[in-house]
């Protein structure tokens, strides 16, 4: 039997669906999904298998005009993953068009596509008519010389099965590079860290939408099969601090609570979740920080 494997990069502007397309080729929640643009830090791996074939996906941080530190290593990180992969789809939003940022992304894909399988991904596609999907689909392809266009519809499951067929018969012939069981390759920690800072992001996404990480310091395993973990999120602020706590800190409880139920049922076992909330005034231009998100901080050098 021949086995196929390689890895699948999704780039996009923010919000073009990314993270929604993983977690549905995956079958479950390795990528946060928030309404908040610009909400995946780190390249996270989801595995999916189809048929013979292991499909590694790469989720990117959206591609976007960078202005901080931290949005010039999350587009460094980005391209990073598109220059990396075997396949790249390009995701566009079909109410949105042609935006200047999908222009932007189809300059780059002019260097990093050369000899590398490109798809366009029309994504969305239940929000337009399908004489307006046929005329950007059109449009698109005359600026990229796409090896293949699809409708699809990530968050409903449209098209979605046909993309992931296709995608599966692209990869070079090669033994899987993960575990059958395994679904994502960012570490527990990493995961658990993302699915609290997704809480934080849909809770506060108006007062604190980028100002925040964050870390998982401690995992104990118990001997009851349950484990306990011990979170920081930093914050720049003091005003920022009052604002997670909430009045007699009902926001961190109510925050915690989610992200320990999803983590339960992620992992299928009890969770003891402990969330700390500190001010570093400084942690945007702390290399440290950088890595406990998989970014490299020198990657936000202007």
């Amino acid at each position: 039997m021949t086995t196929r494997a390689g890895f699948i990069a999704l780039i996009g502007e923010p919000n073009a669906g990314k993270s929604t397309l993983t977690n549905r080729m995956v079958g479950a929640k390795v990528s946060i999904v928030t309404h908040k643009v610009q909400t995946t830090r780190a390249r996270i791996r989801g595995v999916a298998i189809e048929g013979d074939s292991q499909l590694v996906f790469v989720d990117t941080p959206g591609l976007f005009k960078p202005r901080r530190r931290l949005d010039r290593a999350m587009v460094a990180a980005a391209w990073g993953g598109a220059a990396d992969a075997d396949v790249v789809v390009l995701l566009v939003e079909a109410h949105r068009g042609v935006t200047d940022g999908v222009k932007r992304i189809l300059d780059g894909l002019a260097d990093i596509g050369k000899g590398r399988t490109v798809a366009l991904a029309i994504n969305k596609i239940d929000r337009v008519k399908s004489e307006v999907l046929l005329a950007l689909s059109q449009d698109l392809n005359e600026r990229f010389a796409f090896a293949k266009t699809f409708m699809i519809s990530a968050e409903k499951g449209y098209g979605v099965d046909d993309l992931r067929a296709w995608l599966a018969d692209q990869l070079p012939e090669s033994p899987w590079l993960y575990p059958e069981d395994q679904i994502a390759d960012l570490p527990l920690r990493m995961i658990a860290a993302e699915m609290t800072r997704e809480k934080l992001t849909l809770r506060l996404h108006q007062e604190l939408p980028y100002q925040l990480t964050v870390e998982t310091e401690r995992w104990e395993e118990r001997d009851d099969g349950s484990a306990r973990i011990d979170q920081i999120v930093y914050v720049s602020r003091d005003g920022h601090k009052g604002i997670i706590l909430g009045n007699k800190g009902e926001t961190i409880k109510a925050i915690s609570k989610a992200a320990r139920e999803e983590l339960e049922e992620f992992l299928g076992r009890k969770i003891h979740l402990f969330v700390q909330v500190k001010v570093r005034e400084k942690w945007l231009e702390e290399a440290e920080r950088y890595s406990e998100m998989g970014l490299d901080f020198k990657d936000g050098n202007a």
